[in-house]
């Protein structure tokens, strides 16, 4: 159990960082190494959205010790 949850917690703070990436910079990572087609522009709420999630990532971090911990 120990290890799906340090994967999905690795998982989200990747994800994360990276809505934080497109909220700041408009800059998606996960599009610039897989590639894609299409133009994404988002709005300035969901750019806001998006550095928001990047901000809990970041608090997530300070948990680390704590998810991977076992009960």
């Amino acid at each position: 159990m120990k290890a799906v949850k340090v994967v999905a917690f690795v998982l989200t703070i990747i994800g994360s960082l990276n809505w934080g990436l497109v909220g700041l910079f408009k800059f998606d990572l996960v599009k610039a190494i897989f590639g894609g087609t299409t133009v994404y522009d988002p709005g300035v709420v969901t750019r806001v959205i998006y550095v928001i999630l990047a901000v809990s990532a970041l608090y997530l971090l300070t948990l680390y010790d704590r998810v991977t911990r076992d009960d």
